[in-house]
């Protein structure tokens, strides 16, 4: 946007384009290894204690001999984009242009595929750096459609994804998300609506609205994610591409009585065609 070979002044493309002379001279720094290990370390935290705020994560690190402040922390749940899960005033206002949408899933039976499908975005680490993950998972089967990485926190690439998904097996009946940004752009609801498809969103402040999504996020950082120090987004595309491969075809599921999504996925569509 700023050319700096113009025979136009910066100072003047700058009054132009209403942009501070700042941002035309701001040069980006790489996070360091230590902000890099305790991003790791929050997000391990974060896991295990949803609920714990900036002063509480800044305590349990303490007890790790973590010299780390309040302000630290919150900063790199921040740019990590995780928050404490609870309920605070006013969280449902958002930018009048992004509709909160009301919570269809509370005491409705989900049995079948492509009844409901279910989306979040988790934060993970590299060695140095880090990128964010997508995914969209039926509710029934517990399979995971469709997942995009990204290394910034776009509605971009969790379109591609809903995409990817709609396009490989269907629309589902309803599409389940938190009230992130990302979920309640008119972008994202506009896609959504396009296809007939009823929008749910989880309530303020209540993580187990995506219970299962949530269980996927600790499935793969403690079985694949932490067990590796990613060194570019390649290995971490490969990384996440091999465990979810695992996760979908080979990793037994309690709640599916010993099967695999895909299995549970395959055979409830093959009973209904043939019911049909």
């Amino acid at each position: 946007m700023i050319d700096h070979t113009h025979t136009l002044p910066v100072a003047r493309q700058c009054q132009l384009l209403k942009l501070a002379r700042s941002t035309a001279y701001y040069q980006p720094k790489p996070v360091s290894d230590t902000a890099l290990a305790l991003m790791r370390r929050i997000d391990e935290l974060h896991l295990q204690y949803p609920f714990a705020g900036a002063r509480m994560l800044r305590d349990l690190l303490r007890q790790e001999s973590h010299g780390v402040g309040r302000r630290q922390v919150a900063t790199l749940m921040r740019r990590m984009g995780i928050a404490a899960v609870y309920r605070k005033p006013r969280t449902s206002q958002r930018h009048p242009a992004h509709r909160i949408y009301p919570y269809l899933l509370r005491q409705l039976t989900i049995t079948r595929p492509n009844h409901v499908w279910a989306s979040d975005i988790t934060y993970i680490p590299m060695r140095r750096g880090f990128v964010y993950l997508c995914a969209i998972l039926d509710w029934a089967s517990r399979r995971v459609l469709a997942w995009r990485l990204s290394n910034t926190l776009t509605t971009d690439f969790c379109l591609d994804a809903v995409q990817e998904a709609i396009s490989r097996y269907g629309a589902p009946e309803i599409f389940n998300t938190d009230q992130g940004c990302q979920f309640t752009s008119q972008d994202f609801t506009g896609l959504l609506n396009d296809h007939g498809i009823q929008i749910s969103m989880d309530g303020a402040g209540r993580w187990r609205d995506n219970v299962f999504v949530e269980r996927l996020w600790r499935s793969l950082k403690y079985e694949e994610v932490y067990l590796h120090a990613y060194e570019t987004i390649r290995e971490a595309q490969q990384g996440v591409t091999r465990y979810l491969t695992f996760y979908n075809q080979v990793r037994p599921h309690r709640a599916l009585e010993g099967r695999t999504p895909e299995d549970t996925y395959n055979d409830h569509l093959s009973a209904r065609h043939a019911a049909a």
